[in-house]
């Protein structure tokens, strides 16, 4: 199945009072390009991530955002920090004797002097928490996935499409040549009679140079060497998966073909079909740079 480089998944996933969020988009690249956005707490996970993200997607940039709400509420524990307490007592007694003041210290007082009391955030479950975030990730990938798809479905039809009218060019091509050959023949026999006269036109002469002149416009090579990558393209098309390099690959050997002819074009009619032929070809290039 063909899959367009841009997409977007979400997922959401709530287990009791923990909920993972996952957002992912993707545009075109030549590589596989990840940026991860998520809560440093869940830094632990981002190789985990990366490498699940890879067993959907070969290229692209793709942006991934991961929120983690937990309104547990023991996930916070109140810590008591009696050295530093201590400290504060000693310096604030240190202070009643040195300037003379009265010595009114209390416990409400102490303790709220900065970093005493505090609430610390309690060690995650890692175990526990990457397999809730692992099948958010899973799900938001599907999403993602499912989106590609739909949008490589299209781009395949207009891709075929597009293949369809290059072939029908490609016919018109090889069916001008013989015409092309006789006009040009006719054209030189009409030249010749005019500059002899009534003499007799020597037919093998003729023949000799109608036969140089067909060589040098032939484009047979061209012909069936684009018919033959217009095929390689259809089955790549079919066969699916990554295919995105490949295919422009093929892509850029059919334009080369196509210079050749026009090069070789001595013909309007021809010259024209040539220029359609390369306008199609780009086309076909511009879409496959949406494809992975």
């Amino acid at each position: 199945m063909i899959k367009s480089m841009t997409g977007f998944g979400r997922c959401e996933n709530q287990q009791g009072e923990r909920k993972f969020t996952v957002e992912m988009k993707a545009v075109n690249h030549r590589y596989f390009d990840v940026s991860i956005k998520m809560p440093k707490k869940l830094g632990f996970f981002e190789a985990g991530i990366r490498g699940l993200l890879k067993e959907y997607v070969q290229r692209g940039k793709l942006d991934v955002f991961i929120t983690y709400e937990d309104m547990t509420e023991e996930n916070f524990a109140l810590k008591y920090n009696e050295r530093l307490a201590s400290e504060y007592l000693r310096y604030y007694r240190q202070m009643a004797q040195t300037f003379g003041l009265e010595d009114d210290m209390c416990v409400s007082v102490l303790g709220r002097c900065p970093e005493v009391l505090t609430m610390e955030e309690q060690a995650l479950d890692n175990e526990e928490l990457w397999a809730m975030l692992e099948a958010t990730v899973r799900g938001a990938c599907e999403q993602f996935t499912a989106s590609r798809q739909r949008e490589g479905d299209a781009l395949k039809s207009d891709l075929l499409e597009k293949l369809d009218g290059m072939e029908k060019n490609v016919d018109a091509v090889e069916q001008r040549f013989p015409q092309i050959i006789e006009a040009y023949r006719e054209k030189l026999a009409d030249k010749v009679r005019e500059l002899l006269g009534d003499t007799q036109i020597e037919e093998s002469r003729l023949a000799a140079e109608v036969v140089l002149f067909a060589d040098k416009i032939c484009t047979d090579e061209e012909t069936v060497r684009l018919r033959s990558h217009i095929g390689s393209m259809r089955a790549e098309l079919e066969k699916g998966g990554s295919v995105g390099r490949k295919l422009d690959f093929i892509a850029q050997e059919m334009n080369r073909e196509a210079n050749t002819i026009l090069s070789k074009a001595n013909d309007l009619e021809t010259s024209d079909l040539a220029i359609d032929l390369k306008t199609e070809i780009e086309k076909v290039r511009e879409q496959i740079q949406n494809i992975e």
